[in-house]
Protein backbone atom coordinates (compact mmCIF):
# COMPACT_ATOMS: atom_id res chain seq x y z
CA UNK A 1 0.00 0.00 0.00
CA UNK A 2 2.98 2.93 0.62
CA UNK A 3 4.48 1.50 -2.33
CA UNK A 4 1.02 2.85 -4.67
CA UNK A 5 0.68 6.00 -2.54
CA UNK A 6 4.13 6.99 -3.14
CA UNK A 7 3.43 6.30 -6.93
CA UNK A 8 0.48 8.77 -6.76
CA UNK A 9 1.59 11.10 -4.87
CA UNK A 10 5.14 11.57 -7.05
CA UNK A 11 3.47 11.92 -10.41
CA UNK A 12 1.12 15.14 -8.86
CA UNK A 13 4.17 16.24 -6.53
CA UNK A 14 6.85 16.28 -10.27
CA UNK A 15 3.02 18.33 -11.55
CA UNK A 16 3.04 20.88 -9.31
CA UNK A 17 6.83 21.17 -9.31
CA UNK A 18 6.98 21.74 -13.04
CA UNK A 19 4.09 24.24 -12.99
CA UNK A 20 5.69 26.54 -10.59
CA UNK A 21 8.99 28.65 -11.80
CA UNK A 22 12.25 27.91 -9.96
CA UNK A 23 12.21 31.32 -8.63
CA UNK A 24 9.23 31.10 -6.97
CA UNK A 25 10.29 28.03 -5.36
CA UNK A 26 14.00 29.22 -4.30
CA UNK A 27 12.03 32.61 -2.92
CA UNK A 28 10.19 30.43 -0.86
CA UNK A 29 12.63 27.95 0.68
CA UNK A 30 15.69 29.97 0.91
CA UNK A 31 16.09 33.07 3.43
CA UNK A 32 17.59 35.57 1.24
CA UNK A 33 19.51 38.69 3.13
CA UNK A 34 21.40 41.65 1.56
CA UNK A 35 25.31 41.23 1.49
CA UNK A 36 27.06 41.84 4.27
CA UNK A 37 30.82 42.00 5.71
CA UNK A 38 30.61 38.69 7.30
CA UNK A 39 31.85 36.05 5.04
CA UNK A 40 28.55 33.88 3.56
CA UNK A 41 27.15 32.69 0.78
CA UNK A 42 24.03 34.76 -0.55
CA UNK A 43 21.37 32.86 -2.98
CA UNK A 44 19.15 35.10 -4.81
CA UNK A 45 16.57 34.38 -7.20
CA UNK A 46 15.16 36.13 -10.20
CA UNK A 47 11.52 36.85 -10.98
CA UNK A 48 11.84 35.41 -14.35
CA UNK A 49 10.60 31.94 -15.20
CA UNK A 50 14.10 31.08 -16.57
CA UNK A 51 17.46 30.49 -14.60
CA UNK A 52 19.98 33.38 -15.34
CA UNK A 53 22.93 32.33 -17.52
CA UNK A 54 26.34 34.00 -17.66
CA UNK A 55 28.15 33.53 -20.57
CA UNK A 56 31.56 34.94 -21.56
CA UNK A 57 35.22 34.46 -21.99
CA UNK A 58 38.56 36.04 -20.55
CA UNK A 59 40.93 35.54 -23.00
CA UNK A 60 44.43 36.67 -22.15
CA UNK A 61 47.06 37.99 -24.30
CA UNK A 62 50.02 40.29 -24.43
CA UNK A 63 49.34 43.05 -24.65
CA UNK A 64 52.82 44.30 -25.76
CA UNK A 65 52.35 43.78 -29.37
CA UNK A 66 49.09 45.60 -29.21
CA UNK A 67 50.75 48.68 -27.69
CA UNK A 68 53.14 48.91 -30.28
CA UNK A 69 51.16 48.69 -32.89
CA UNK A 70 49.44 51.84 -31.33
CA UNK A 71 52.53 54.07 -31.21
CA UNK A 72 53.43 53.15 -34.44
CA UNK A 73 49.89 53.67 -36.35
CA UNK A 74 49.99 57.14 -33.83
CA UNK A 75 52.62 58.35 -35.83
CA UNK A 76 52.72 56.59 -39.20
CA UNK A 77 55.52 54.64 -38.73
CA UNK A 78 56.76 51.63 -41.26
CA UNK A 79 57.64 49.80 -37.63
CA UNK A 80 53.77 48.76 -37.54
CA UNK A 81 54.39 45.44 -39.59
CA UNK A 82 57.32 44.94 -36.92
CA UNK A 83 55.21 45.09 -33.43
CA UNK A 84 55.43 41.42 -32.79
CA UNK A 85 58.96 40.76 -34.00
CA UNK A 86 60.25 44.00 -31.45
CA UNK A 87 58.28 41.87 -28.84
CA UNK A 88 59.91 38.25 -29.57
CA UNK A 89 63.37 40.03 -29.97
CA UNK A 90 63.69 42.00 -27.23
CA UNK A 91 62.30 39.58 -25.21
CA UNK A 92 64.94 37.28 -26.45
CA UNK A 93 68.04 39.91 -26.02
CA UNK A 94 66.44 40.53 -22.43
CA UNK A 95 65.61 44.19 -23.71
CA UNK A 96 62.85 46.45 -22.49
CA UNK A 97 60.42 45.95 -25.02
CA UNK A 98 59.88 49.95 -25.72
CA UNK A 99 63.20 50.62 -25.83
CA UNK A 100 63.31 49.75 -29.76
CA UNK A 101 60.67 51.95 -30.46
CA UNK A 102 61.75 54.79 -27.87
CA UNK A 103 65.17 55.18 -29.50
CA UNK A 104 63.88 54.87 -33.11
CA UNK A 105 61.43 57.74 -32.53
CA UNK A 106 64.28 59.71 -30.76
CA UNK A 107 66.52 59.46 -34.04
CA UNK A 108 64.48 58.96 -36.77
CA UNK A 109 61.02 59.58 -36.34
CA UNK A 110 60.40 56.32 -36.24
CA UNK A 111 61.87 55.78 -39.83
CA UNK A 112 60.54 58.94 -41.36
CA UNK A 113 63.66 60.69 -41.68
CA UNK A 114 66.85 57.81 -42.35
CA UNK A 115 69.46 57.46 -44.90
CA UNK A 116 67.97 56.66 -48.33
CA UNK A 117 68.13 52.46 -48.41
CA UNK A 118 69.62 52.11 -45.16
CA UNK A 119 66.97 50.90 -42.93
CA UNK A 120 67.94 52.27 -40.22
CA UNK A 121 65.79 54.28 -37.71
CA UNK A 122 67.70 53.99 -35.09
CA UNK A 123 70.71 56.02 -35.79
CA UNK A 124 72.98 53.40 -35.65
CA UNK A 125 76.90 53.71 -36.88
CA UNK A 126 75.62 57.00 -38.34
CA UNK A 127 78.28 59.75 -38.19
CA UNK A 128 78.63 62.17 -40.56
CA UNK A 129 78.70 60.52 -43.62
CA UNK A 130 79.11 57.20 -42.24
CA UNK A 131 76.22 55.26 -42.78
CA UNK A 132 75.39 51.76 -40.74
CA UNK A 133 72.97 49.90 -43.81
CA UNK A 134 70.47 47.08 -42.93
CA UNK A 135 69.27 44.74 -45.48
CA UNK A 136 65.82 45.41 -44.19
CA UNK A 137 63.56 47.14 -40.85
CA UNK A 138 63.93 43.06 -39.64
CA UNK A 139 68.12 43.13 -39.89
CA UNK A 140 67.94 46.31 -38.34
CA UNK A 141 65.60 45.20 -35.27
CA UNK A 142 67.79 42.04 -34.80
CA UNK A 143 71.47 43.51 -34.95
CA UNK A 144 70.30 47.06 -33.04
CA UNK A 145 68.55 44.56 -30.20
CA UNK A 146 71.86 42.51 -30.35
CA UNK A 147 74.07 45.13 -29.90
CA UNK A 148 72.06 46.71 -27.21
CA UNK A 149 72.17 43.59 -25.21
CA UNK A 150 75.71 42.68 -25.28
CA UNK A 151 77.65 46.41 -26.12
CA UNK A 152 75.14 47.65 -23.69
CA UNK A 153 72.83 46.27 -21.02
CA UNK A 154 75.34 43.47 -20.21
CA UNK A 155 78.15 45.68 -19.04
CA UNK A 156 74.90 47.71 -16.88
CA UNK A 157 74.04 50.73 -18.99
CA UNK A 158 70.24 50.12 -18.75
CA UNK A 159 68.85 53.16 -18.23
CA UNK A 160 68.32 56.19 -21.11
CA UNK A 161 71.40 58.39 -19.44
CA UNK A 162 73.75 55.49 -19.30
CA UNK A 163 72.67 54.08 -22.65
CA UNK A 164 73.37 58.01 -24.07
CA UNK A 165 76.95 58.36 -22.72
CA UNK A 166 77.83 55.69 -25.31
CA UNK A 167 75.45 55.51 -27.57
CA UNK A 168 75.39 59.40 -28.53
CA UNK A 169 78.09 60.26 -26.66
CA UNK A 170 77.99 64.25 -27.92
CA UNK A 171 74.26 64.49 -26.56
CA UNK A 172 73.70 67.39 -23.56
CA UNK A 173 71.03 64.88 -21.75
CA UNK A 174 68.07 65.61 -24.36
CA UNK A 175 68.82 61.98 -26.24
CA UNK A 176 68.15 60.64 -22.96
CA UNK A 177 65.15 62.64 -22.24
CA UNK A 178 63.15 62.47 -25.44
CA UNK A 179 63.90 58.74 -25.15
CA UNK A 180 62.29 58.54 -21.39
CA UNK A 181 59.34 60.74 -22.87
CA UNK A 182 58.94 57.92 -25.11
CA UNK A 183 59.40 54.73 -22.74
CA UNK A 184 56.68 56.91 -20.74
CA UNK A 185 54.15 57.02 -23.66
CA UNK A 186 54.48 53.47 -24.55
CA UNK A 187 54.39 52.71 -20.46
CA UNK A 188 50.72 54.05 -21.08
CA UNK A 189 49.45 52.47 -24.01
CA UNK A 190 51.32 53.88 -26.77
CA UNK A 191 49.30 57.04 -27.35
CA UNK A 192 50.19 60.45 -26.21
CA UNK A 193 47.83 62.67 -23.73
CA UNK A 194 45.93 64.96 -25.62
Amino acid sequence: MTRSLFAIILPLLSLVLVSIPLSAILAASLEVKPPSRSPALGIYASSSDQAPAILGAVITADARPQILKNFFTYYQSDLLAYSDLIVNISDEHGLDYRLLPAIAMQESTLCKFIPPGSYNCWGYGIYGDQVVKFDSYEDGIRKVARTLAKDYLEKGLNTPNEIMKRYTPPSDGSWADSVSHFLDILSSGGLPEK
